[in-house]
């Protein structure tokens, strides 16, 4: 705080703290203590809110373990919504690494190999399909990927069999890495950019190959952009709603749809509340394990 003073003012520094206080308040801490408060209630009919019947109770977290619906995973019978959960972790994991590895080799070439000239107006090219809605986006990579649709169509041009691409998982994962993959491109490249590239040409002196010095040189030096683009990459995929909505299949759910299912379907906000209140805690302690397995910390993320 001292330093913010010293550099914009008593009166800036106010404003920018104030700001600060309030996006964190009024965006993060408010709306989850509510989030929490609301799961620990009973799912009550609104004449009966406040009456002696509205007590905290924990049989909205103990419906997600709830042994009434199965299903078999690994040689054992586990909660339909447990199977879900696990699921959905595992799904995103992977829309983590395909990222990783799509992001990786393109942020490299855009800070160490293309010209500096033509860096815009890459970056420009990258960024214009965000330009539209995530729902319009989702919906096209539907059509694309139909039995009927350009891709197979496409493979028909080549004497190749129609595939279908919309089940499983394989639809709200292509969904799922197109629409973040940005979000693991930009911290690795702004990483990779800050890299002096004589270390990479005094490697290349030394006779090192070109894994030899991704490894020694390039990887460990990103490292917090790669631990920054993992972090969001994860967290954003298991609680997307739009895509998997609209690009899964019959035989798979994403644990947000459950959520969804709860509130707006059932209207029983409360399990609702406990769901989305167990999606963030236990994404939260799964990054937080994921990252003391890789030695990453808290501050290579904050950088």
């Amino acid at each position: 705080m001292r330093e913010l003073v010293r550099r914009y003012g008593l009166t800036l520094a106010a404003v920018f703290a104030g700001l600060t206080a309030f996006w964190l308040l009024a965006l993060v801490v408010f709306p989850y203590f509510f989030l929490a408060e609301t799961s620990f209630r009973h799912y009550l009919p609104v004449d009966q809110l406040g009456g002696p019947n509205d007590t905290f109770t924990l049989s909205n977290y103990l419906t997600f373990v709830s042994s009434s619906s199965t299903t078999p995973f690994l040689f054992l019978n586990v909660p339909i919504h447990v199977y879900i959960f696990i699921e959905t972790v595992l799904f995103s994991s992977v829309v983590t690494i395909i990222t990783f590895s799509l992001a990786y080799p393109l942020a490299y070439f855009l800070a160490k190999v293309a010209n500096v000239k033509t860096v815009p107006t890459l970056f420009l090219l990258l960024l214009i399909p965000l330009w539209v809605s995530e729902i319009l986006r989702s919906f096209a990579w539907y059509i694309i990927l139909s039995y009927q649709g350009p891709l197979n169509a496409l493979l028909g041009v080549f004497g190749l069999h129609q595939v279908r691409w919309l089940t499983a998982y394989n639809g709200v994962i292509v969904g799922l890495v197109y629409t973040y993959v940005l979000f693991m491109l930009f911290p690795i490249y702004n990483a990779i950019s800050t890299l002096d590239t004589n270390q990479i040409e005094a490697a290349q002196d030394m006779g090192a190959r070109w894994w030899q010095i991704h490894r020694r040189i390039i990887l460990p030096h990103s490292k917090p952009g790669v631990a920054s683009g993992c972090v969001m990459v994860f967290m954003l995929s298991a609680g997307s709603i739009i895509v998997p909505s609209l690009l899964a299949s019959p035989s798979s759910r994403w644990f947000t749809e459950v959520i969804q299912q709860w509130m707006f379907e059932s209207q029983d906000w409360n399990t609702g509340s406990a769901y989305a209140f167990l999606l963030l805690l236990i994404c939260t302690i799964f990054v937080s394990v994921m990252m003391r397995l890789f030695k990453v910390r808290l501050a290579d993320i904050a950088q």
